[in-house]
């Protein structure tokens, strides 16, 4: 037996509140850590006007998670037309096509997607000791310490730096929090799905939620990443499979206690996490099976074999 519906959308609101006050901490936390740093970014505005708008919206937002306003707007239902999406990994070209290589995604980052990206880019360095060879900013400057990693240390040793690289970032008190009060269930698979692609599209690039069927039951636990900005700018699927998938599907799973799937396909390099699927085991995994694309800078620049 299932809570009340009314029960579920309080506990919705609730959480909410939660997450949105919960990434207050979190810029707080990573302002904090960009002055250590040194950041170079100067930013000559204050933050108390900003933290202020910060929590005004996660008022407004909990205010229009109410169960009063969606039974509200419920009064006039209208039926979803859904269809369901089977994640399948197809079989990769060993050159990208053209279409790929044609359409190279635009980013404009605004300043917190900035601080976001710096956070992590630092600790990935400081994950990997190379501090003082990394001269990029932005984003270039992640590809640039995760290409450093590749080259430095093996497939086994780059998810590891990855998974120390992400625990320096996400503080582990709040990540527990967040285990405890969303233990693995229908409602959580779904809002962390929503909460990804919310909050970290400056990660991985535009991405949506889509339906699927687990355990004989429709979910919204798929994330459809269009295509996905790391391995847009690495070009190596060797990159792709050590820094990204088998790191970021432990660490979900350890730190968050669900599991996910994470599926990219190397022709238009979208990908899909599915959360709440276990991914295969590494002899199964198609991905791990695929050969990296001619054009990988890696390959060419090191003459290596990036993708074992």
């Amino acid at each position: 037996m299932g809570f009340p519906q009314h029960s579920q959308l309080a506990y919705a609101s609730s959480l909410c509140f939660l997450f949105t006050n919960y990434c207050t901490y979190l810029f707080r936390y990573i302002f904090s850590r960009q002055i250590a740093y040194r950041c170079t970014f100067n930013y000559s505005f204050s933050l108390r006007p900003t933290l202020s708008l910060l929590q005004m919206e996660a008022k407004l937002l909990q205010h229009s998670w109410s169960p009063r306003a969606t039974f509200a707007r419920r009064r006039y239902p209208c039926k979803r037309m859904w269809s369901p999406v089977v994640a399948v990994l197809t079989t990769p070209m060993e050159i990208i096509t053209e279409e790929a290589r044609k359409t190279t995604s635009g980013y404009n980052d605004n300043w917190f997607e900035q601080i976001a990206i710096n956070h992590l880019s630092r600790s990935v360095q400081a994950a990997t000791g190379l501090w003082s060879r990394n001269r990029k900013s932005g984003y270039e400057s992640l590809v640039e310490a995760a290409r450093a990693a590749s080259h430095k240390f093996n497939p086994i040793q780059q998810r590891e730096v990855v998974i120390q690289a992400l625990e320096r970032a996400f503080p582990r008190p709040i990540l527990s929090l967040i285990r405890t009060v969303l233990p693995q269930s229908k409602f959580a698979r779904e809002y962390f799905a929503f909460f990804t692609t919310l909050f970290f599209a400056w990660l991985v690039g535009p991405c949506e939620v889509r339906v699927s069927e687990l355990n004989g039951r429709r979910e919204t636990n798929i994330v459809h990443i269009k295509k996905c900005r790391f391995l847009e700018e690495t070009n190596c699927v060797g990159m792709c499979i050590n820094l990204c998938k088998i790191p970021s599907q432990a660490f979900i799973k350890d730190s968050l206690g669900i599991p996910v799937n994470m599926v990219p396909n190397f022709e238009d390099m979208s990908c899909e996490m599915i959360f709440g699927q276990n991914p295969p085991a590494s002899a199964d995994d198609p991905a791990l099976k695929q050969p990296c694309y001619k054009l990988c800078k890696s390959k060419q620049k090191h003459s290596m074999k990036c993708y074992s």
